[in-house]
């Protein structure tokens, strides 16, 4: 896919890599809407930054936990951009807790809704733009899908559901739409502290963890690429294990 001139929706866009992305994809002359739920000055300086590259990039807020916000965030933004090209689902949260023993039911289900559900609600009120344009989706999974982790099962759970539901979208949008996903090892955001990020830093065989732009990097070879579907590209240094 050419990206100059597409239309790219960003969930999780005003901080870490959906905000690198959101950059990202301006730089390539894409019109960006950069997603977010409660750090709204954050977002605004995101799509003024996208902005000065020369391509139309707006803010939208919307809790994508609720299915009536994303349906009403997609048409607000189909009607502002004139039309959906890309997704890329890179909102997320972690967990208060990282125990069976500490997790509550509503923490529970707070992480997977606003994990994995709110993907699939993206998806799903997206689907017929992408289909229509030959779109591409990318979902944010990440290296706790395969290794659980220290975030907790919650986490976990919904990184490994982003994986699975990479691979069934794949099959069934295909061939109009091309779905992947990319699974991070540990990135310098500022979701992680410095002392947890040196502790990472010591796990990864290159001595240090991810940045924001190279996790970025693999989100636009996969959009440009028009013949990669159903993958889910690691992006860890070879991290394998805990």
């Amino acid at each position: 896919m050419e990206l100059k001139g597409k239309r790219a929706v960003i969930t999780g866009g005003s901080r870490g890599i959906g905000a690198t992305t959101a950059i990202a994809l301006a730089k390539k002359g894409a019109d960006v809407a950069v997603v977010y739920h409660s750090h709204k000055d954050k977002a605004q300086k995101i799509a003024e930054q996208a902005q000065s590259h020369g391509v139309k990039a707006l803010a939208f807020e919307a809790d994508l936990r609720k299915w009536p916000d994303v349906q009403r965030l997609m048409g607000e933004i189909k009607e502002a951009l004139g039309g959906i090209d890309i997704l890329i689902n890179s909102a997320g949260i972690n967990g208060d807790n990282t125990t069976i023993e500490e997790i509550s039911m509503d923490e529970w289900k707070n992480v997977l809704d606003s994990n994995l559900t709110s993907a699939f609600y993206c998806v799903k009120a997206s689907v017929e733009e992408l289909r229509k344009n030959k779109g591409k989706i990318v979902n944010l999974s990440s290296i706790a899908a395969k290794m659980g982790g220290k975030l907790g099962p919650h986490y976990a759970a919904t990184k490994g559901g982003l994986s699975s539901m990479t691979f069934s979208m794949a099959t069934e949008l295909a061939p109009e739409v091309t779905v992947n996903a990319v699974a991070p090892g540990p990135v310098d955001t500022e979701l992680i502290s410095p002392e947890v990020k040196e502790k990472l830093a010591k796990l990864t065989p290159f001595g240090r963890i991810a940045t924001p732009e190279e996790i970025a990097h693999t989100i636009i070879y996969l959009l440009e690429n028009d013949f990669v579907s159903g993958e889910i590209i690691d992006v860890n240094a070879g991290r394998h294990k805990d």
